[in-house]
């Protein structure tokens, strides 16, 4: 694919994803996703090419100009969608999909040390929530969503929350129907705030039962005539 074509994609993708996106210009003049990725494209160039310290140059003038960091040995497919941006880190070893989706304070991070593969390969169509932290040489699949902070690979058209990730729904294929599965950490939650509703529901019967029988003894004392004050008499009073 020509590179013109490429960038075109790239801009595409952008008025597709973003409903914010009114024209191609405001893409090309207002997108901080879209120009760390032109970016990239140069600084992974010559770092193909061996160039020294150029690229890695290239990359922190785009991070200085667009919040986002993109190591340029991270290899990325066509159509990527940078929303907003800001605090986006992709590592070196990182391997990115076609039509990706990732938006801002995503880290695609490394766990080791050594120089091997250490970050995230994300397969086609994976969307990457605003925050979602993916660490060390997982393997993301296809039509993946992400919201979490995930230490383990992904099976494909699964979506997975929590810290840290579990995966708690996949979508079928073709139809983009969603299947829960079962959350334990959700139904214990859930039983939780059943067991406290009852609770309260039992209180406040008892408290209004409570009241009842207060206002029921509270009539009945009303309702009953104070009997006649005593007197004594002459006759009734007996010398000691």
């Amino acid at each position: 694919m020509s590179l013109i074509r490429s960038i075109l994609n790239d801009i595409r993708a952008a008025r597709q994803r973003d409903p914010a996106a009114v024209s191609n210009l405001e893409v090309i003049l207002a997108y901080p996703g879209f120009h760390a990725r032109q970016f990239h494209r140069l600084a992974h160039t010559l770092h193909k090419l061996g160039v020294p310290v150029v690229p890695r140059l290239i990359s922190h003038l785009s991070r200085f100009f667009t919040g986002i960091e993109i190591h340029p040995g991270a290899q990325i497919g066509e159509r990527l969608f940078i929303d907003h941006g800001m605090g986006v880190v992709i590592g070196e070893t990182a391997v990115i999909g076609d039509n990706c989706h990732l938006f801002q304070g995503v880290t695609l991070g490394g766990s080791s040390t050594r120089r091997e593969k250490r970050h995230p390969t994300l397969g086609n169509n994976v969307e990457v929530g605003a925050g979602a932290r993916l660490i060390g040489a997982i393997t993301v699949g296809d039509n993946a969503r992400i919201g979490a902070v995930v230490v383990t690979n992904v099976p494909a058209y699964a979506t997975v929350v929590g810290v840290p990730g579990h995966v708690v729904a996949y979508r079928a294929p073709g139809d983009d129907t969603v299947v829960r599965l079962p959350d334990p950490e959700w139904d214990r939650l859930q039983s939780l705030e059943d067991r406290l509703r009852a609770v309260e529901e039992k209180l406040a019967a008892l408290a209004s039962e409570r009241n009842r029988e207060q206002g029921a003894r509270n009539k009945a004392r009303a309702a009953t005539p104070d009997p006649p004050p005593m007197t004594l008499t002459e006759g009734d009073y007996e010398a000691p």
